[in-house]
């Protein structure tokens, strides 16, 4: 009875020490500075190069622009982190601004996201334009109705949902429709191949189970990973941010493992 007195009493007098320790599990992905720790691949373009300034780094804000672009050329891109990840959760704020590229599908409007557990940069063919992963969708409202965010998109990918195997690209969230400029946090928790959740501002807005490539797939491609050995069920992979053709920022891109110490 004694220790729980204390405890109490500790929240009531050191609310803000219990938070900072809180605050120290996260680890940030982005140091606001640079693009150290993450990887660039754009389709059409080798490993590595960061073609037409496409990701930079201003006032401690990572931003996707295309101002450097003649043309899209279906030159879809992604920042990978360089380190694969199992058990999180995932925090970060986008925010889209100006417009898409003209030439760029038009599904692309103020649309973009962050790929969960996703193929290594290093074994996605020269013109790839998405890796086989899961993809956490951002979208904005363009102003005809419910435009809802943090769909899931899967890339050369399955999951499970309730038990049954879905095999729709898009699975829709419960997620409000948000305006473009308007900086909105998502959150999404991890957990290797048994469950991912999503959230936005703090609120559940899907569940999805049993992340799995899709054997049949030739355009992610999930077969070549597979084909080198490469497990059916994805309980790993890598973080990557997307490029498809919209500008869009990134900030506050925070880690905390759910890894058993």
């Amino acid at each position: 009875m004694h220790s729980i007195v204390c405890f109490l009493a500790l929240l009531i007098v050191f609310p803000a020490a219990i938070a900072s320790a809180q605050d120290s599990k996260w680890v940030s992905l982005f140091n606001g500075k640079d693009l150290s720790g993450w990887t660039i691949k754009i389709a059409k373009r080798p490993l590595g190069e960061n073609f037409a300034d496409t990701f930079r780094v201003e006032d401690g804000i990572l931003k996707v622009g295309y101002d450097g672009y003649e043309k899209f050329d279906g030159q879809f891109g992604h920042l990978f982190s360089n380190l694969a990840y199992s058990h999180y959760i995932l925090r970060l704020e986008y925010r889209f601004t100006g417009a898409m590229v003209a030439d760029a599908p038009k599904y692309v409007n103020l649309n973009s996201g962050v790929m969960l557990h996703a193929q290594p940069p290093q074994s996605m063919r020269f013109d790839q334009g998405f890796p086989a992963s899961l993809e956490m969708q951002f979208l904005a409202g363009e102003g005809k109705g419910p435009r809802a965010t943090a769909n899931l998109c899967t890339p050369g990918t399955h999951v499970e949902m309730g038990g049954k195997l879905i095999t729709q690209h898009i699975v829709k969230s419960s997620a409000p429709t948000f305006p473009p400029e308007e900086w909105v946090r998502a959150e999404v928790e991890v957990r290797g191949n048994d469950e991912i959740i999503h959230r936005i501002n703090g609120v559940e807005v899907l569940r999805y189970q049993r992340p799995q490539l899709d054997p049949t797939n030739n355009n992610a491609p999930a077969t070549d990973q597979i084909e080198a050995g490469g497990n059916l069920m994805l309980g790993y992979g890598h973080i990557a941010l997307q490029a498809e053709g919209q500008p869009v920022w990134f900030r506050k891109i925070e880690l905390m493992s759910l890894e058993k110490k």
